[in-house]
């Protein structure tokens, strides 16, 4: 892991709410937008520029994801964005490729149902990494994933999603019953808009995670802005 990393997750000693049951966020995961990137929006050299509008305008969390380009130019573009995120402070998080992840120094990786196994994931990018767990609107897999170490769950789709259409669709109550269950980060997924985000933070995500609402706009720093806004009164 790259250095200025935080030795372990460390809760804070406050909570979002009441902290009956409520997590509180770790030092390296904090409340926010979750914005990942998208090859097809972010074409011609626009990927370290346009994440760092995304930085700027409040993303707390960059999640790189790529499933078209060669190995070499994804270990180029994965090893840049490292190097953006560790100078502002921000998590890199590397989308089903444990050796990528490893090779570039980031911060963690997201895996999915059939991607790597946590533990193994663990072993390759060791204690520090942070770890995230897709589980689609299924709670005992959330359950599952955390009992297994993962550091935050997501679930999704919650809206409608070109991103992936034909994914299985999420309850936003589903989010209030993972936060009276789970001591971990919660993550929302698919979907989302400024308009409909807010009901997903009232419900208990504590990360929207958003694609084409942020990098397929034209001002991206402004949409990341309006995401971020969900959270100032939460």
């Amino acid at each position: 892991m790259r250095s200025g990393m935080a030795t372990a997750p460390v809760w804070a000693s406050t909570c979002q709410s009441d902290c009956s049951g409520l997590v509180a966020m770790t030092a390296r995961i904090r409340r926010g937008l979750y914005a990942i990137t998208d090859t097809a929006l972010l074409a011609d050299g626009k990927l370290p520029e346009h994440v760092g509008q995304a930085i700027r305008g409040g993303a707390r969390v960059i999640q790189y994801r790529d499933k078209q380009l060669s190995p070499a130019v994804r270990q180029h573009q994965a090893a840049a964005l490292a190097e953006l995120c560790n100078s502002h402070g921000i998590p890199l998080i590397i989308n089903d490729d444990v050796a990528l992840a490893a090779a570039v120094g980031a911060d963690g990786v997201h895996l999915g149902e059939h991607d790597s196994d946590l533990q193994q994931a663990r072993a390759q990018l060791g204690p520090d990494a942070i770890i995230g767990v897709s589980c689609y609107n299924r709670l005992e897999l959330a359950r599952q994933a955390a009992s297994r170490g993962a550091d935050y769950v997501a679930f999704g789709r919650f809206y409608p999603s070109s991103t992936k259409p034909g994914a299985v669709q999420a309850r936003p109550a589903l989010l209030t019953e993972a936060r009276q269950v789970l001591d971990i980060p919660i993550v929302a997924i698919g979907g989302i808009t400024p308009e409909n985000g807010g009901e997903l933070v009232s419900a208990g995500a504590d990360l929207l995670a958003v694609i084409h609402g942020v990098f397929g706009q034209p001002d991206v720093e402004a949409a990341a802005r309006d995401y971020a806004a969900l959270f100032d009164h939460m």
